[in-house]
């Protein structure tokens, strides 16, 4: 009968652990040379740390020259219109692009309402933030450039109404704006061509404490007036989205109409008829002394109006543009498009 070979006798895990240790430190001599490293050795820590040290630095000192020279001293004598930009600067508008007030056509009674409001404000008497609102190319934005070099003419400089463009984008820094203009001696008229909310944007939301509803209020000196083709402000799908997701439709549709009740003046522009805007473009033709036959003149613009499909005064203009490029007069006086 055969003997089963003998077992190996089992190592402790102490035993185990004492090997494993003997392995490991056998001498280096024994395993094959290495190549040298490839990398030189790095600089030493005291070194890294130095310049660390002086990139912070660095830094530091870019930064403080940077906030320095961002908010230089606000001379608000040296125009009397300002662009607002979100880091705390107004820069100058030495020449505001603007259209005479006469010329003008087709929204008489909004350009009366609008003058009257600003004078008041310009006096010091109690006016109301205007909200123009409507059809685009009406003139919504000129009828305001035009309001405020109206009032200024016979003003004395200490008294002239100052006009601050703030850009859509940057309404959430309208605050800021408010807290520099809240100590300063002029009247401000702040200005927000094209205002309009999408989406899930809730910047609105700081407009309305702005406007009206904050602990301060708005600056007794500040009126703010804006343009835009919606008389809500807010597309009408964010309006229809509460209605029909809300827990309380209701109460959240008022939250978003809301914005527009902070405007106490709502101005409403209207597509001209045809006859209003063949008096637009006359009344260029006439301002710029382009002289062209009147049955002539009717024909151009009311096929350049249905090339167009719209009319308006923007078209008026963009067809006199046109017409006087073609007759080789020169507009000497810069307009802007309505």
């Amino acid at each position: 009968m055969s003997k089963k070979p003998a077992k190996a006798p089992s190592r402790s895990p102490a035993q185990t652990v004492v090997r494993r240790l003997q392995k490991s430190s056998k001498p280096a001599a024994q395993k094959p040379a290495k190549v040298a490293a490839k990398r030189p050795a790095g600089p030493a820590p005291d070194h890294i740390a130095e310049r660390i040290a002086r990139a912070l630095e660095a830094i530091a000192t870019h930064l403080a020259t940077t906030h320095a020279g961002a908010a230089p001293a606000l001379d608000l004598n040296a125009a009397d219109a300002f662009v607002w930009h979100p880091d705390g600067r107004l820069s100058t508008v030495p020449r505001v692009s603007r259209v005479e007030i006469d010329l003008l056509k087709g929204i008489d009674r909004m350009r009366d309402i609008l003058i009257e409001n600003t004078e008041r404000f310009a006096n010091g008497l109690p006016a109301n933030n205007a909200l123009l609102w409507g059809a685009r190319g009406m003139g919504k934005s000129s009828l305001v450039k035009a309001a405020h070099a109206g009032i200024n003419v016979a003003r004395k400089p200490a008294d002239r109404l100052k006009l601050i463009e703030i850009h859509r984008e940057d309404i959430e820094s309208l605050p800021a704006l408010m807290d520099i203009l809240r100590a300063a001696p002029f009247h401000f008229i702040v200005f927000c061509d094209d205002l309009s909310f999408d989406g899930n944007d809730a910047s609105y939301k700081s407009l309305k404490a702005v406007l009206e509803g904050g602990i301060e209020g708005r600056p007794e000196n500040v009126i703010l007036y804006a343009t835009s083709n919606r008389r809500h402000l807010l597309a009408r799908d964010m309006i229809e989205n509460e209605r029909s997701t809300a827990i309380n439709p209701g109460e959240a549709v008022e939250e978003k109409v809301s914005l527009s009740d902070r405007f106490g003046l709502w101005l409403g522009f209207h597509r001209c008829s045809q006859d209003e805007y063949l008096a637009m473009v006359k009344g260029y033709c006439s301002h710029f002394d382009i002289a062209v036959a009147e049955d002539q003149l009717e024909r151009e613009a009311l096929e350049w109006a249905t090339t167009r499909g719209s009319r308006s005064g923007r078209v008026a203009w963009q067809f006199t543009q046109d017409l006087a490029g073609r007759l080789g007069v020169r507009l000497t006086t810069q307009k802007a498009a309505q």
